[in-house]
């Protein structure tokens, strides 16, 4: 039924300040940039900003998981631009890790590291 990752869209109240906080975490600019939606291209993955918060109520109901390389410096650069740890790196099972983290606009985001 589900293929693959294809588009998380985080809800923010500072498109900007989210639009320079992404692309300083990925490393990466959008390849979409209007006042009403920006969209970063992650490998194939579209990561979308989403200014309009209408209906939208803050909480963790759901969260995506983003593949990672290595998940404690992932953490690290995460933390340096304002993210704080939800939950920290915990193994799952095997050689796989995740950890959570708060992006500074209230949305969370996983990570995952390992087979």
């Amino acid at each position: 039924m589900f293929n693959k990752l294809r588009t998380v869209i985080y809800h923010v109240d500072d498109l900007e300040k989210a639009k320079a906080w992404y692309s300083a975490i990925t490393e990466k600019s959008p390849y979409f940039d209007e006042p009403f939606y920006v969209g970063f291209n992650l490998n194939g993955c579209e990561l979308g900003l989403d200014p309009d918060s209408s209906n939208i109520v803050k909480g963790n109901q759901s969260i995506a998981y983003w593949s990672v390389d290595n998940i404690l410096d992932s953490l690290q650069k995460l933390q340096a631009h304002g993210a704080t740890i939800v939950q920290p790196v915990t193994n799952v099972g095997g050689p796989v890790e995740v950890a959570i983290v708060e992006d500074p606009f209230g949305n969370n985001i996983g990570l995952i590291c390992g087979a």
